[in-house]
Order: structure tokens, then sequence, then C-alpha cells
């Protein structure tokens, strides 16, 4: 399995949770765990996905999710899971 961290966040609006998720669907990319919150009008989302399946390369993912960001007007980035790991280790 190639787990992915994808995290979305800024100014809260409709759609944008459908937006990611239509794009991940259609990219064959399947979402393991979901988190998201609202504060004080700011969206936040952090996302865990299996990227095994999928019908793009990891840096077309990267370059089309943040187009897909681009559009819906919140910043999206995407590492892979041993990466973030070793990012956030205590």
């Amino acid at each position: 399995m190639n787990k992915t961290i994808i995290t979305v966040v800024g100014k809260d609006r409709v759609g944008i949770i459908a937006k990611v998720c239509t794009y991940l669907a259609d990219c064959q990319v399947n979402i393991l765990d979901i988190s998201q919150t609202i504060v004080r009008g700011y969206f936040n989302m952090m996302m865990i996905v299996d990227t095994s399946n999928s019908t793009k390369s990891f840096d077309e993912l990267i370059s089309d999710l943040d187009q897909v960001g681009m559009e819906t007007g919140v910043s999206i980035k995407a590492q892979h899971e041993d990466i973030f790991k070793k990012m956030h280790r205590l």
C-alpha cells in the first residue's frame, strides 16, 4: 500500500471536500481516513489516502491537486507517509 498524507487549508466555502474527493476518485485514489474542521471560517482537512492503484504518477497528483486548490481557493499539499512520519517524529 502506498499511503499519502493530503492536507487542505483555506477560507471555508461550499464544495471543497466534493472537489478534492471527486478528483481523487477519478484517479482511483482510495481515501482511507479523513478529518476536517472549520475554525472561525477557515477550513482544515487532513486525509490519508492509498495511491497504489492511482492512474496518475505521484508528481502528476501533486501538480493536479495544486490546480484543484487554486480553483477552490485553498492550499493542497501531499506527501508520502514515510516523509510525513520522519518530519513529525518526536
